[in-house]
């Protein structure tokens, strides 16, 4: 089959889809864009996370098909071809990135959370990257980028 969908702003045309295929598989294989991760298959580790249609998902429990026509937003996405995206940069700076594996998916919930709440607490930001899991870290580095980030943001916000 064949899906038509917005991936990070361009429309493409996806052929030779299979009906099973998820849309990690699809974006990894079929587009070339490897940044989300295929770790557990289960939507467990968050590894592999993106927007559909600006809602954070799982890619690896999306069906392909489910993308017809909505747009979605992966890691690479955040970034301009100038500037890695406040967030990105944080976690390059505070050292969140450790192996790299989990670090698509926490760059993305980062993204989400602070889009929605640009000042969280340290409870409200544990929360909201609770189904992203990292097994090289204690994660205080990567409560540093969400810290580093948000400052960033607010500053960027209140700039104009």
């Amino acid at each position: 089959m064949r899906i038509t969908t917005t991936v990070n702003g361009t429309e493409r045309e996806i052929d030779d889809v299979w009906e099973g295929e998820s849309l990690l598989y699809m974006l990894r294989e079929r587009v070339g864009l490897p940044g989300s991760k295929n770790a557990c298959e289960q939507g467990e580790c968050g590894s592999c996370s993106v927007y559909l249609d600006e809602t954070l998902v799982c890619s690896c429990l999306v069906a392909a098909g489910q993308a017809q026509g909505r747009k979605v937003t992966t890691v690479e996405g955040l970034a301009t071809e100038e500037d890695l995206h406040p967030v990105q940069q944080a976690f390059l700076e505070a050292g969140a990135v450790q192996c790299g594996f989990c670090t698509p998916g926490l760059i993305v919930a980062t993204h989400d959370l602070l889009t929605t709440n640009p000042d969280p607490s340290g409870p409200e930001t544990r929360e909201a990257l609770a189904g992203n899991l990292c097994r090289c870290t204690g994660y205080e580095k990567i409560l540093d980028a969400v810290r580093l980030a948000a400052t960033r943001m607010g500053s960027q916000a209140a700039s104009g």
